[in-house]
């Protein structure tokens, strides 16, 4: 699938939560905030976490907490890449505190639009989002302390481009965690095509052995999948019937499919020294 066309895909899909909430391509169906609010804490948040943040930041998009496992310090700067509403980004910002900033960098108008309405309402002060693709990030070299992201990077056409950015933006020693959709298996051919299954977060995974890779490439170090759990808290059975449905492959087939698909915790680490041509180019 051609990236502007992944891009356009997932612009629309987005665009709809922002205004609306959480719907079929979510973990949550739309309105439920009390299954909403129980499968956030199946993904590792907790009821402090959950009240700490403002009404309509948290759509149940994710896949993870990456900020429980960031170890972020107070004063630091956090690039969160996809993020949405903002979820992760008042988290982080409540431990960063006013010494410190958080970014949020999203390429849905609609969702930057909802993730400031947020901060209005929160009163915050060292928050703010930027509109931009993940694959050319709004940020200066050397910037960051830490780049978190949330179930957002399987959806890029170019990871390698996506984990390049992040190490660029990051200064010597910052840290990469992020929480993402892999697989344990190759999808089948009709399924990796389906646009449904992109935008469902199925078909724009990589294999786990070819994720850890990209961010190796891009220089990092310290690779660690720090967790691994089934991802069948990010998938409805309304997901795996669109698939059906659009692909005419039978529902069994991508059942079985989807069943290859895992949620990790992936962490790695900047050198304090970079070698001369040390990154892919």
């Amino acid at each position: 699938m051609e990236r502007m066309n992944v891009h356009k895909a997932v612009r629309e899909r987005y665009a709809v939560l922002a205004r609306q909430g959480p719907c079929c391509a979510g973990t949550t169906p739309q309105g439920d905030a009390s299954l909403q609010e129980r499968t956030s804490k199946a993904l590792g948040y907790t009821e402090g976490q959950l009240q700490a943040i403002p009404a309509g930041a948290n759509l149940g998009l994710g896949c993870g907490n990456p900020t429980a496992l960031a170890s972020l310090r107070e004063g630091e700067v956090v690039l969160d890449l996809g993020s949405g509403a903002g979820i992760d980004c008042f988290l982080a910002a409540n431990v960063v505190g006013e010494t410190g900033k958080v970014i949020g960098v999203d390429m849905t108008a609609e969702m930057i639009e909802r993730a400031r309405a947020n901060v209005e309402k929160s009163n915050r002060h060292n928050i703010e989002f930027r509109l931009g693709e993940i694959e050319n990030l709004p940020a200066a070299d050397d910037f960051v302390d830490v780049v978190i992201s949330n179930c957002v990077i399987n959806l890029s056409p170019d990871k390698r481009r996506v984990f390049r950015e992040a190490y660029r933006v990051l200064r010597p020693g910052g840290r990469l965690m992020v929480s993402d959709i892999v697989l344990r298996r190759p999808l089948p051919e009709e399924v990796i095509s389906s646009i449904e299954a992109y935008v469902g977060c199925v078909a724009g995974a990589s294999l786990l052995s070819d994720y850890c890779s990209a961010i190796e490439a891009a220089g990092f170090q310290g690779v660690e999948v720090v967790s691994e759990t089934s991802a069948e808290a990010a998938f409805p059975d309304a997901v795996p019937q669109k698939i059906a449905d659009e692909t005419g492959v039978a529902t069994e087939v991508v059942q079985q499919a989807t069943d290859a698909v895992i949620s990790v915790n992936v962490w790695a680490e900047k050198p304090l020294l970079q070698a001369r041509g040390e990154r892919e180019g």
